[in-house]
């Protein structure tokens, strides 16, 4: 059955920036299975994609190459397609008018910015509408999975710290690096030379620090926009946290490891109430049968699955915890949250 989304008269106009993307495809995808309402839709590319045809809605639409004046009488842009493009045509956007809600890491941290995860924090963009201008960031996706997890166990039993350690899919690199995992395994299995374009390591039958750039404090970038990103979305500034980050060869959803502890207690069974009355997290902790959440489990879910809820015998009492998380990247932890952020604008 085809999904349409609603086009209506009196719906805004869209615009998706960076439409050939994996994220790209992500969000026109999203907005059918959301029925999301749309009065005109506009696909941005860069020069090379523009002219080339895409069927969506029931409708052939051409792509259109990204400039400073694609934004004229758009109401609301869906951007993904780098910090660079970004950095560039988001303010302008906005200066048109237009309500940008932006994927990348550049405006994470800017002052008067909302960082927002709608389940967790939706109050960070009150008063923003479509089509008044502004721009609010997407979290990354690693924060995102994370915090959908731990916020309603924050809400139930304040945090003191959180020690996080990622598993994360090729999804979050790209269809390039998707591609590759796909021709690095056929090549290793068949005992040919190895494809290295994306990583400078072999990423099938591998697993590798995460890619980004080291920063000064011995932690790559991702572990620090999880600490940063959580930091300000919880509106705590000095709550401790801890990030290890790591590249596995899974296609699709990234996985999650979270230590936590609390300053009053919560126990196994308070923490599964929590987690149950969620909106966006579906449990899986049959201890039993040992099933707990998968990457496969998440792949194209919106949810975020949770598992493995434990007592840390590490700390006294119920002050601590341990879960696993698994969350599909480009679904919840990119298109899906981003689209919630627009449907907020609405």
């Amino acid at each position: 059955m085809l999904l349409q989304a609603s086009k209506t008269a009196d719906g805004p106009s869209v615009a998706i920036v960076g439409v050939t993307g994996a994220v790209g495809q992500e969000f026109l995808r999203v907005l059918k299975e959301r029925d999301f309402p749309y009065s005109r839709m506009k696909l941005l590319a860069s020069a090379r994609s523009a002219g080339s045809m895409v069927e969506w809605d029931g409708e052939t639409h051409t792509i259109e190459e990204l400039t400073d004046g694609s934004f004229g009488g758009v109401d609301i842009a869906l951007f993904s397609a780098g910090g660079s493009i970004s950095k560039k045509f988001a303010p302008l956007a906005a200066e048109a008018g237009c309500t940008v809600v932006d994927n990348s890491s550049a405006f994470r941290m800017s002052e008067g910015v909302p960082l927002v995860i709608p389940e967790v924090n939706p109050e960070a963009m009150a008063g923003m509408r479509a089509g008044r201008g502004g721009i609010v960031a997407n979290p990354n996706c690693s924060t995102i999975i994370a915090l959908m997890a731990v916020t309603p166990l924050h809400r139930a039993s304040r945090i003191k710290r959180m020690v996080v350690s990622t598993y994360q899919a090729a999804s979050g690199a790209g269809q390039a690096a998707m591609d590759e995992l796909e021709l690095q395994t056929r090549e290793a299995l068949d005992g040919r030379p190895i494809t290295q374009n994306i990583f400078p390591f072999q990423y099938a039958f591998n697993l590798f620090s995460h890619n980004s750039p080291m920063t000064g404090n011995g932690y790559n970038e991702e572990e620090m926009k999880m600490v940063k990103e959580t930091r300000k979305i919880w509106g705590e500034p000095d709550i401790a946290i801890t990030a290890t980050c790591i590249r596995v060869p899974v296609m699709r959803a990234h996985a999650e490891s979270i230590n936590l502890e609390f300053e009053d207690s919560l126990s196994e069974e308070q923490a599964l109430e929590a987690l149950a009355a969620a909106p966006g997290v579906s449990i899986i902790n049959d201890r039993e049968a040992n099933r707990f959440p998968t990457p496969l489990d998440a792949s194209n879910r919106d949810d975020v699955y949770v598992g493995r809820v434990r007592r840390d015998i590490s700390r006294p009492g119920n002050s601590g915890l341990d879960l696993f998380v698994c969350g599909d990247q480009i679904k919840k932890g990119a298109a899906l949250n981003a689209v919630q952020v627009a449907e907020l604008l609405l």
